[in-house]
Order: C-alpha cells, then sequence, then structure tokens
C-alpha cells in the first residue's frame, strides 16, 4: 500500500487547484460513498491496478501482500491517495461517512467490474 497526502498546486482567493494523480493512464474513475462503519472491498484484482482518493471523511484502509502475511491498516483522511497495484488485497471501512473517487487501470470499470475482482475467501475486516 502506497499512501500520498496531496497537495495544492495552486491556491488563491478563489480556492485550489490540486493534481490528484499525474502521469497514469486511467481507464475508470468512480465515485463511492461510505456509511459510518461501511466495509468494502475485501478483495484483489489480478491485472488492474488502483488508487482510492479521499474526498471526505476517516476511511480505515487494510491491505495485504498475496493472500497470506501480515495485514497493514492505515488511517486516510481528505486529500489521501492510496495505491493497490495488482495482486495487493485490500478492504476499506468508514469510521464516519466518507467519500471517495477509485481510479484503475485495466479491466476492473464500467459493467466489466467484476471481471477483475477476486473476492477473499476469508474477509480481512468485516
Amino acid at each position: 500500500m502506497e499512501i500520498q497526502s496531496t497537495k495544492a498546486n495552486f491556491t488563491d482567493e478563489r480556492g485550489e487547484i490540486r493534481d490528484i494523480l499525474t502521469h497514469e493512464d486511467i481507464d475508470a474513475v468512480t465515485y463511492i460513498t461510505f456509511a459510518k462503519g461501511a466495509v468494502r472491498g475485501n478483495h484483489y484484482h489480478e491485472e488492474t491496478i488502483q488508487w482510492d482518493y479521499v474526498l471526505s471523511g476517516v476511511i480505515e484502509c487494510y491491505s495485504r501482500q498475496g493472500i497470506e502475511g501480515p495485514i497493514e491498516m492505515k488511517v486516510l483522511t481528505a486529500g489521501d491517495l492510496v495505491k493497490h497495484p495488482i495482486g495487493e488485497c485490500h478492504a476499506l471501512r468508514a469510521l464516519e461517512p466518507a467519500s471517495m473517487l477509485s481510479l484503475s487501470k485495466g479491466p476492473r470499470k464500467g459493467f466489466d467490474y467484476e471481471k477483475d475482482v477476486i473476492r477473499l475467501k476469508e474477509k480481512m475486516i468485516s
């Protein structure tokens, strides 16, 4: 799991301009909301890289390389960008109502969402 706290590229009295991701080809941008306590993910992708950008709220992000091994957890807040490389198991739990953008490169997109979502038999979190 790679986490980056994004920074404004430009700010003035009108507001700010902020690059979320640069120099990457993206196949889909998906808006996702969470109710407090909601869990999403508990899966991995065999061919898709996924970046999650937190718009609002506080989210616990769990990840693990492969099916076994230690689980890493980081707390994400608005402006944080996390990268889930191919094969990384990941799950998210909202500590309060939250929203994020999920950007993906690979076959996991649109009506093909399930084509590259491999659900974990044993969930990392529930």
